[in-house]
């Protein structure tokens, strides 16, 4: 495992429901280096996709650090508004890639098109975007639009675009979850062979033990949820 890449200290997260505060996520501690890979389990409502959400700066924490591609955020401290909006944008933008259980695709734009916009707004070449869908086993779908395509086969182009992004740290939100059992398996078999070829970290939510146990560490956030 290459340098550390991800530090999280005494991480907790709350929602207000109206009339009390509900405690989602208490004092989680984790550390992953580049290269390695995490699986976040639990029953629904546990925290996994909250969790996921505070690594990539969509949620704010009630308490806690977070350390990720060399920035740090205070959980703590007064949010520093625009500063630490930037800041968090600019590593989604660049260095941190998210995979949705549902496949995040432009609806008008071509398969193609999608995975060429992902990988410009991060600074890579678009040309190269071809060449990832190639990989992906979809290359003869790429003048096609995501209607026109099966779940897995979006799927398979949602991780073109991560990927083509080039990112330091992939955060994966039960991407195999809508897909059948042979597609879901295909779906993760990629995501684990373009994880290990491009060398990023990868932390991936999943109910699924099998899957789970294919990552180096694992935190089952039922042990961690405060009561």
């Amino acid at each position: 495992m290459q340098d550390e890449l991800l530090r999280v200290r005494g991480l907790a997260k709350h929602f207000d429901s109206g009339t009390e505060l509900v405690p989602v996520l208490s004092d989680i501690d984790l550390t992953l280096g580049g290269g390695g890979s995490l699986a976040l389990m639990g029953r629904s409502g546990s925290g996994k996709s909250t969790l996921l959400n505070l690594l990539c700066g969509l949620e704010q924490p009630d308490a806690g650090v977070i350390s990720v591609c060399g920035e740090l955020f205070n959980g703590r401290q007064p949010r520093n508004g625009r500063g630490d909006s930037r800041r968090w944008a600019d590593l989604r933008c660049r260095h941190i890639g998210v995979v949705f259980q549902e496949a995040n695709l432009m609806p008008a734009m071509s398969l193609l098109d999608n995975v060429r916009l992902r990988a410009g707004l991060a600074g890579q070449d678009p040309d190269d975007c071809s060449a990832w869908l190639e990989r992906l086993e979809i290359g003869e779908l790429a003048g096609r639009y995501p209607d026109q395509v099966s779940g897995g086969q979006r799927q398979r182009a949602a991780l073109a675009m991560v990927f083509a992004m080039q990112p330091a740290l992939v955060l994966a939100d039960e991407p195999t979850g809508s897909l059948d059992r042979h597609t879901a398996d295909d779906v993760a078999d990629e995501l684990f062979r373009l994880q290990a070829k491009t060398g990023c970290a990868l932390i991936l939510a999943t109910h699924d033990a099998e899957l789970a146990a294919r990552c180096e560490q694992r935190l089952d956030l039922a042990h961690t949820a405060p009561a």
